[in-house]
């Protein structure tokens, strides 16, 4: 299994880019979010990857960061979803609008992405609504965690720009309000709900900021 890759991007399509890791060819499948945050031909990327292997096809998956990649691996674990249908959820929503889309059971967001009609985003809501409090609480990305991309431009000799992955504004902040919130005894189904509306609607709070707003939401009405 193909984890991660760090190479050199030898091209760029619509929807794939080939990077060349010391002399070896790797064809990458990315969101088009992914893509478009990607550097250009020549520079050195660094991504999570996934393969898919079957009897006529075996493709790799890039993803910047975890939570997009366990996205990617949750979303296509639901019946009618695939490879394809699961790029297209995290291109229109990116991992941080599919936790809080799940999380909120809003079914809607989902069905914005191309291809994904009405039933299959009610069947992602329902079967990954439990899933959404382990997703949201990871954080990191590739280069931020290992400086992957970094170390690549020293080895590969490549005078391409260092960059690196931005991570979403307030993840970190979304996964210790959720760790808070289960310390106070608060279901992860219902946490979950609480600090992805919260972080949708103040996306640059700090943790203490997200814990307080969850609270208010999750307080009995009345």
């Amino acid at each position: 299994m193909i984890g991660k890759i760090t190479g050199r991007i030898d091209y760029r399509a619509p929807d794939h880019l080939l990077i060349d890791v010391r002399g070896v060819g790797y064809l990458v499948y990315c969101s088009d979010r992914t893509m478009a945050a990607l550097p250009g031909v020549g520079e050195v990327v660094a991504l999570f990857t996934d393969l898919v292997v079957r009897e006529d096809l075996m493709q790799l998956f890039g993803f910047q960061t975890l939570a997009e990649k366990e996205w990617h691996r949750l979303l296509t674990s639901v019946q009618g979803v695939g490879a394809k249908a699961s790029l297209a959820i995290l291109g229109a929503l990116g991992p941080d609008g599919v936790s809080r889309a799940i999380a909120l059971g809003d079914w809607n967001a989902v069905k914005v992405a191309k291809g994904v009609g009405p039933k299959i985003a009610q069947r992602v809501v329902l079967d990954l609504k439990d899933k959404a409090p382990g997703v949201m609480a990871m954080t990191g990305s590739l280069a931020e965690a290992h400086g992957e991309v970094e170390a690549a431009a020293e080895v590969i000799e490549t005078a391409a720009p260092k960059r690196r992955p931005v991570a979403p504004p307030n993840q970190s902040a979304q996964a210790e309000a959720l760790s808070a919130l289960g310390n106070l005894g608060y279901g992860p189904g219902d946490a979950a709900g609480a600090v992805a509306q919260a972080a949708g609607e103040m996306p640059e709070a700090d943790t203490p900021q997200l814990i307080r707003a969850a609270l208010k939401l999750l307080a009995p009405k009345g």
